[in-house]
């Protein structure tokens, strides 16, 4: 084989159809557009535009509430802990705080904190510290005689009258 007989697979490549060339191609004059209107101008975009009818976007009714100054929590499994005490990243016997869990690989950044969820089962006794965690996942780690603290994230500072 030679780098001039390389060919596409039949039927691999579709030639694109060529626009506004001519009335023999089918696709002449108004190139498909029809005839005037803002479509057939170029330079227009009309998203959710929807020709003087009240658009959809402002029919539906606004719902709910986003907290701008909410709290987001590296979240991390029992199952997860248990994996990593398995595969020797993390020391059962020492206690593990959420900058242990940040160098052993468990969660990437702490970001307000570290909350433990009970997914999964834990059969290491583990001494854990972290910023939060669920109440199945604190009885599910004394269940198998470890014990979980969940110490406060630092309140911000409240202002005095």
């Amino acid at each position: 084989m030679k780098l001039n007989e390389l060919r596409d697979n039949p039927g691999a490549a579709k030639k694109q159809k060529r626009v506004a060339r001519g009335p023999g191609s089918g696709k002449g004059k108004t190139a498909g557009r029809g005839i005037k209107g803002q479509k057939s101008r170029s330079g227009v975009a009309i998203g959710g535009y929807e020709g003087g009818q009240m658009p959809l976007y402002r029919r539906l009714p606004k719902r709910g509430f986003n907290k701008p100054n909410a709290k987001k929590f590296a979240v991390v499994n029992l199952g997860q802990l248990q994996a990593f005490v398995d595969a020797g990243k993390l020391d059962a016997k020492k206690e593990i705080t959420e900058d242990i869990l940040v160098e052993a690989g468990v969660v990437r950044r702490k970001l307000d904190g570290v909350r433990v969820l009970a997914k999964g089962e834990v059969k290491a006794k583990l001494k854990l510290a972290v910023t939060g965690a669920s109440k199945a996942a604190i009885e599910a780690v004394e269940k198998a005689g470890g014990a979980l603290s969940v110490t406060a994230a630092a309140p911000a500072a409240e202002a005095t009258e």
